[in-house]
């Protein structure tokens, strides 16, 4: 075991060490806070944009519905042709040009209406405009029936169900979406995590072997200690790195927030929902969500959230180790890594498409015990209100797989680590485990 830290000890160092691992360390970190404060930027600047559009209505029916707001100014038109319309918008620096025709019959007002623009409009444009016409229309139609629109709008009534658990817990859906995020970001981390830092894993054997350096480091240390010190070294360097980064974008977002004046959320569709709202509706949203993050299990949420992260990236470092021993080159991977990566993207797309719909289903209970796919799905789950003994069992099941999966690629690892010039088939690679 006094080899294993020495490895370990080796491993970290060395990885910390190097030059590109220090520059992309401390260079990351600025180029994610400035793609994210030049897109905030490029979003307030789209935000203040003002749509100007010519409204030709012939009908007389609409005039009074298109009023100026500052991000929309309306020009009525009125005593002028379609072609004189369309030529004067053509002329002018406007979105577009409106013409709503006059008809018999409100029903066919829906063919005749048309939009008039240089270039394809923006589908919230259209939207914003398809919805005004509808509104004003169906009110129309309404009184045309007989029936006053403004009576059917305040006999309707909105039914919100509220959300509450058997032992009398208060739940929402404003909750459900925090549980959604959280575990969605914590498994989309995961799968970044194990991507990045178990590719670091495989290029680090490869070097090694093809550097003959391992022959002499394989004479007196054993594969399988060998192989877990690069796993644990490695581990260790990515979480400092992991750390600093997290360090450093908080403390940017916090400079290019106050002293830029970003605004994050500017332009954002729900920094429009909340200017939306009436005087105080955003206040009360924040503490809606302030209270959601309250019931969270915050405690049980963050200790599983350790285990599965590193009983997941474990895992799967193991075979991105094997994968690295047993080829001479990362070109020669490309076989081998379709088996690895295709049960981190099952876990992925079962997590997002099945734990949204059902979090306590079969196919999503069933995929959370998997050790391969639990670290994800798992992850998604526990938010909702996972058992603490299923938790458990997954969480086990996850360890001693990954203890398994260290004596299945010691033994590939063992073989390969001093096999040169030959790309291995899975086949030799079975006899590799009989050896």
């Amino acid at each position: 075991m006094n080899h294993l830290s020495l490895i370990i000890k080796r491993e970290y160092l060395t990885k910390v060490r190097n030059k590109s691992f220090v520059i992309m360390t401390f260079l990351s970190p600025f180029i994610f806070v400035g793609i994210f404060a030049l897109v905030a930027y490029l979003s307030s600047l789209n935000s203040d944009t003002i749509r100007r559009i010519s409204v030709l209505d012939n009908s007389g029916l609409f005039i009074e519905e298109f009023n100026s707001s500052p991000h929309s100014q309306y020009k009525i038109l009125q005593n002028i042709t379609l072609d004189e319309a369309k030529k004067q918008a053509e002329k002018e620096d406007i979105n577009g040009l409106l013409y709503i025709p006059k008809t018999e019959r409100l029903e066919d007002l829906s063919k005749g209406i048309t939009f008039y623009s240089e270039d394809s409009p923006s589908l919230s444009m259209m939207g914003d405009i398809n919805n005004l016409l509808e509104s004003k229309a169906n009110a129309l139609k309404l009184r045309e029936a007989g029936i006053d629109a403004e009576t059917i709008k305040n006999l309707h009534i909105n039914i919100d169900a509220n959300q509450e658990t058997f032992q009398g817990k208060e739940t929402s859906k404003l909750g459900s979406g925090l549980k959604l995020a959280f575990g969605g970001a914590a498994g989309y981390l995961l799968f970044m995590f194990i991507i990045i830092y178990g590719n670091m894993i495989m290029r680090s054997v490869i070097e090694e072997k093809t550097s003959r350096i391992i022959e002499v480091i394989i004479s007196s240390v054993k594969p399988r200690l060998l192989l877990l010190g690069k796993i644990f070294g490695t581990t260790l360097a990515g979480i400092t790195q992991f750390l600093i980064w997290v360090v450093l974008i908080v403390v940017l977002m916090t400079v290019v927030t106050s002293v830029f004046g970003i605004d994050p959320a500017a332009g954002s569709p729900s920094q429009q929902i909340m200017e939306n709202k009436v005087e105080g509706g955003a206040q009360q949203v924040l503490q809606d969500i302030m209270v959601e993050i309250n019931n969270l299990p915050i405690l049980n949420l963050i200790l599983m959230f350790i285990l599965f992260f590193v009983g997941g990236y474990l895992l799967y470092a193991s075979l991105y180790a094997a994968v690295g021993a047993a080829v001479d080159s990362e070109t020669d991977t490309q076989q081998f890594m379709m088996p690895i990566l295709m049960p981190l993207i099952l876990a992925v797309y079962v997590g997002f498409f099945t734990v949204i719909d059902n979090p306590h289903g079969t196919v999503s209970q069933v995929f959370s015990y998997i050790p391969f796919t639990s670290p994800v799905v798992m992850l998604m789950r526990i938010p909702f209100g996972v058992p603490l003994w299923q938790q458990l069992i997954s969480v086990v099941l996850l360890f001693a797989t990954f203890i398994g999966m260290v004596w299945f690629a010691a033994k590939i690892y063992r073989v390969g680590i001093l096999m040169y010039g030959k790309k291995p088939t899975y086949k030799e690679i079975f006899k590799w485990l009989k050896y």
